[in-house]
């Protein structure tokens, strides 16, 4: 038992000001990053992650509540706290190392510890996605590569910096290995800036409050998260073992769909058991997910915080988590070297998992299903120059609709943003001639599941190659307690004209000409609740928004409108609600999995039943 558990002498004020001043540091950290990085990955979509622990390597304080567990015990292996002195600061990012902590090679951490004198107290820890580590292809990810040599370089624990003192010789060796050494430079030394504010801001803590009280203070918000997060469990959850499972559509090399299986148990007011050992066996593509195990008790706090937003994502929220099983070998634990790039497609599957067993141990009591986000990769060389041309492009999805509202539309990432249109046509050699909702694209529901979006690139340069990453093709995202799931995205190369071509999800190598235009239709969220449910006037405002079409209105709502006047006709609404009502042979289901599920269930039995042996694909 901590110690503010067994007397309560910590002051509450002062637990108060610890707490805003962690909060404060990790977002100082974080404008230091994006206010002197140099690539668009970090600065425009803010794909980077600040941290603080304490001097046990106790998660206080993360920006990225999938982030921060992991890292300072991968550099204890090489470097032992003892060993450490004032102003190193380490770097690293080979995932295997790392055990997950950091799961593809794009993203570079590094660790800072802060000494009080002489005296450890603690450490900053950040990573950014950095544009390009080198490998097969620009961006460091592709989606043809079928091990981790051909996602960059790989960099294990090193003493970067020494008391202060830079360690050029390596810093020089590993910029070398980039397409982009000025981006990795700038950016590189934007993280080194940050772990350092992050140093100082623990040191200025200690040296007004002294170590005694400061630590009490940390165990007093691990515990209060802690506390948080039990009470959550116990007031909605039921005790008992849930499953849930899901697909990745392929691995990106091969056309075979890869399962995601999660079994949880529950108990009280604590999970005794995270299993995802029965999860397939890891993929030759780039799928491959290493999953940490204080990560995967994260993603399953990080819903259970919801009630109580002062509660940070600390060591104290997700140690309500017993164990973590996990098969090596396996989608969510494979060997190298297998490889990882595309691993997010994974993650974010695990992430509905998780969602989708607490959908069933609450009745109900979480949002739909969400689909991935989208990117595509376009780049080209400068034959004059010797140069990259590359542009990583990420595109917002909907999410899936919550128990007490429809899902938010067009989002690309809930901690990351889109970049501007401006900055894309005035960086990269294309236009973008639209951009718009997908009408439809949203699971119906009595409330509707988030939209995706409609966006044309054209190209303005020759000898450009695409790469894409769709996914959600074959399993949309689910609709839950009655609502249904989200319409399918698709990639289009010239849509409408005689050369006109369809791209799959998962594809790279594609050759674009100057003029070419590509259509990105992304997925929609899951529905939630029973669509003839759904207020007509909310029907109403989405066919006049451009949301809902006339034909889907009634098709999905039962809602008669005039596509005149665009309002509804109640009486002959509420004849055709009741006709449906009527011809219902059974309720809809607890979760629409969309049409493909069940044969992709069938499918996976035949594969398994053929290799003769459990879990072989």
């Amino acid at each position: 038992m901590s110690r503010a558990a067994k007397d309560r002498t910590v002051d509450p004020v002062v637990v108060e000001i610890v707490q805003g001043a962690l909060k404060a540091c990790g977002d100082e950290m974080e404008s230091v990053i994006v206010r002197t990085s140099m690539s668009p990955f970090i600065r425009e979509k803010g794909d980077h992650f600040s941290g603080l622990t304490d001097r046990r390597a106790r998660l206080l304080y993360t920006t990225n509540d999938r982030a921060g567990p992991g890292m300072i015990e991968t550099i204890w292996e090489k470097y032992p706290a003892q060993c450490m002195r004032p102003g190193d600061v380490y770097w690293m990012n080979d995932p295997y190392l790392l055990r997950g902590a950091i799961s593809h090679s794009p993203d570079m951490c590094f660790i800072a510890p802060a000494f009080l004198g002489e005296t450890l107290i603690g450490y900053s820890l950040c990573f950014g996605h950095f544009w390009d580590v080198g490998g097969a292809r620009p961006g460091s990810i592709s989606p043809s590569a079928t091990d981790i040599f051909q996602e960059g370089i790989a960099v294990p624990q090193v003493r970067i910096v020494a008391q202060g003192e830079l360690n050029d010789d390596l810093y020089r060796l590993i910029l070398r290995n980039s397409r982009f050494p000025d981006m990795l430079e700038g950016d590189t030394r934007a993280m080194m800036a940050a772990t350092r504010i992050g140093q100082s801001r623990l040191v200025e803590l200690f040296e007004r409050y002294g170590a005694e009280q400061i630590e009490a203070c940390f165990e007093e918000l691990l515990l209060r998260s802690e506390k948080v997060v039990r009470s959550h469990i116990a007031r909605y959850s039921r005790s008992g073992r849930f499953r849930f499972a899901d697909y990745v559509d392929d691995d990106c090399v091969t056309e075979t769909p890869y399962r995601i299986e999660l079994a949880v148990d529950i108990d009280g007011d604590e999970v005794r058991l995270v299993d995802g050992s029965g999860s397939d066996d890891q993929a030759k593509g780039p799928i491959n997910y290493i999953l940490h195990p204080d990560i995967c008790r994260m993603m399953l706090s990080r819903f259970l915080l919801r009630d109580d937003r002062t509660a940070f994502q600390n060591q104290g929220a997700y140690r309500v988590v017993e164990e973590v099983k996990l098969r090596p070998g396996s989608l969510l634990q494979p060997t190298r070297p297998a490889p990882l790039g595309l691993r997010a497609h994974t993650l974010h599957r695990f992430l509905n998992a998780v969602l989708g067993v607490f959908a069933q141990a609450t009745a109900g009591g979480t949002p739909a299903g969400s689909p991935d986000y989208v990117i595509v990769i376009m780049h080209t060389l400068d034959a004059q120059s010797g140069k990259y041309v590359l542009c990583t492009d990420g595109l917002g999805v909907g999410q899936g609709a919550r128990p007490f509202a429809d899902g938010l539309d067009v989002i690309y990432s809930r901690r990351q943003k889109n970049y501007p249109m401006e900055f894309l046509e005035n960086t990269y050699t294309m236009r973008i001639e639209h951009f718009g909702i997908a009408a439809d694209s949203g699971g119906p529901g009595q409330y509707r599941g988030g939209l995706g979006i409609v966006r044309d690139y054209r190209m303005l340069a020759d000898n450009v190659t695409l790469a894409t990453r769709m996914a959600n093709r074959k399993t949309p995202p689910w609709g839950v307690n009655g609502g249904m799931a989200g319409r399918t995205g698709s990639i289009i190369v010239n849509p409408g004209q005689a050369d006109e071509r369809r791209i799959a999800g998962f594809s790279d190598g594609i050759k674009l000409a100057r003029g070419d235009l590509v259509r990105i239709i992304s997925t929609g969220g899951g529905g939630y609740g029973d669509p003839l449910a759904r207020e007509v006037a909310r029907v109403e405002d989405d066919v006049a928004d451009g949301f809902v079409t006339l034909e889907a209105a009634l098709a999905d709502y039962a809602v008669i409108i005039d596509p005149a006047t665009l309002s509804a006709d109640l009486a002959a609404t509420a004849r055709e609600r009741a006709q449906r009502q009527a011809e219902r042979a059974i309720a809809p289901p607890f979760f629409d999995r969309g049409p493909q599920f069940e044969a992709l269930e069938q499918a996976r039995q035949e594969r398994r039943a053929a290799s003769g042996a459990s879990g072989e694909r």
